[in-house]
């Protein structure tokens, strides 16, 4: 009699306590848990319906004390419309190109992550990230997984977009753009290139990590409608004139 193995058990672990990179004055804690072996698709794939978001090979979610201000949200492919400012911003961009690359980590990829960073979040820890930082980012992967790159006619690169391939959807883990480009909203176009990709596969959603209300630099993602977040344990839509909204300030999309 053939007998199945025994799966390992998965165990979760929280973090200590550190400052929130979104909210000044509060704490962060997540729950993490190490994606590996023959079922880490499989395990990643039920972990983000959970809410849960990858870096390298660990799934997390926050589970700050206090405080929930990270909400997680995706965006409903099938019946997703472009809104007028979105609109325009994919006609100020009919040069841009989108393609689908392996996650391998180049120089080119990196040197623009890097004048990114220093722009953008100068303050932050990825700004001392160095090339090795840079490439674990891309390549510690234990699910598929690529970069989009996005490029002029002449083969320039204006941005990237690290993603993620799921079951029921694409999840954006991290994008980087140009500085220079501030008109084309390139943050926003990766977003709308990831939605048109996901049709164009026949996969329901595209997931776009945490929204934060209260924050500035994560407070855009509820702009692209119909969204759902998952509230409660369980998804719900979040209309153009839920409550929720009335906290979100207009911000330009950035990254993250």
């Amino acid at each position: 009699m053939l007998q199945r193995p025994n799966r390992r058990p998965q165990f979760f672990y929280t973090t200590a306590p550190l400052p929130c990179p979104y909210l000044a004055g509060r704490t962060e804690r997540k729950v993490v848990t190490e994606l590996a072996g023959p079922d880490a698709e499989a395990l990643h794939d039920r972990l983000s319906r959970a809410g849960f978001r990858r870096s390298h090979n660990i799934a997390y979610s926050p589970v700050c004390p206090g405080c929930n201000a990270c909400i997680p949200i995706r965006i409903r492919v099938a019946a997703f419309q472009p809104n007028r400012a979105q609109r325009k911003i994919s006609k100020l961009n009919p040069d841009i190109f989108g393609a689908e690359m392996p996650a391998r980590a180049t120089a080119e990829q990196f040197a623009l992550f890097q004048r990114y960073q220093r722009a953008r979040h100068g303050d932050g820890d990825m700004a001392a990230m160095g090339f090795y930082d840079y490439r674990a980012m891309v390549e510690d992967t234990p699910i598929t997984s690529g970069v989009v790159e996005f490029r002029t006619p002449d083969d320039k690169l204006l941005g990237a977009c690290l993603t993620d391939w799921l079951g029921d959807g694409l999840s954006a883990v991290y994008s980087f753009f140009s500085p220079d480009e501030t008109r084309r909203s390139l943050g926003t176009l990766a977003i709308l290139w990831l939605v048109d990709r996901a049709r164009a596969l026949g996969l329901p959603y595209v997931y776009l990590g945490y929204w934060v209300p209260e924050s500035r630099k994560m407070s855009y993602k509820a702009r692209f409608q119909p969204s759902e977040v998952l509230l409660g344990g369980a998804w719900r839509e979040l209309a153009a004139d839920d409550t929720l909204l009335e906290a979100t300030p207009a911000q330009p999309a950035t990254a993250g």
